[in-house]
């Protein structure tokens, strides 16, 4: 099972929202918010609440492909997001999400006995490739002991 197979079997919200799941590595996670009337805001486009749903999808799909071999002894958890609206989005929208700390670096806090904490920066796109969003999510590998 793929990371995005995985994701929409369960989370909920991900098979709700019908989001796609176009890549998943440790590098970079790409996901699909498909145009749908059901999930337009006021003005046509895709509601704030799908775009910040699709975003964190994308960011928690790199936590799994860069992480899941610690999740035998660490719990990932989202501590903290911000997400700025730049452009107005229409259509359909693609979400891009990068690690901002190298994996290394993250594993070697955790076999220290840390709860290591790590940021994923996702852009998210209209299908003309202009930016409409950046959301940045801090992640934590909460230790099961």
């Amino acid at each position: 099972m793929t990371v995005g197979e995985m994701l929409v079997a369960t989370v909920p919200m991900a098979r709700t929202l019908n989001l796609e799941f176009l890549e998943t590595t440790p590098e970079r996670a790409v996901v699909r918010l498909p145009d749908q009337a059901e999930y337009h805001n006021h003005v046509g486009g895709p509601h704030a609440g799908a775009m910040f749903t699709l975003a964190e999808s994308a960011s928690g799909a790199i936590v799994i492909a860069a992480f899941g071999d610690q999740m035998s002894r660490a719990v990932p958890l989202a501590v903290k997001a911000e997400i700025g609206y730049k452009k107005l989005a229409m259509g359909e929208v693609t979400a891009t999400a990068t690690l901002g700390r190298p994996i290394a670096d993250v594993v070697a806090e955790l076999d220290a006995g840390q709860r290591p904490e790590f940021p994923v920066a996702i852009e998210i796109r209209r299908a003309d490739g202009a930016v409409t969003g950046e959301m940045t999510v801090v992640w934590t590998l909460r230790p099961n002991s």
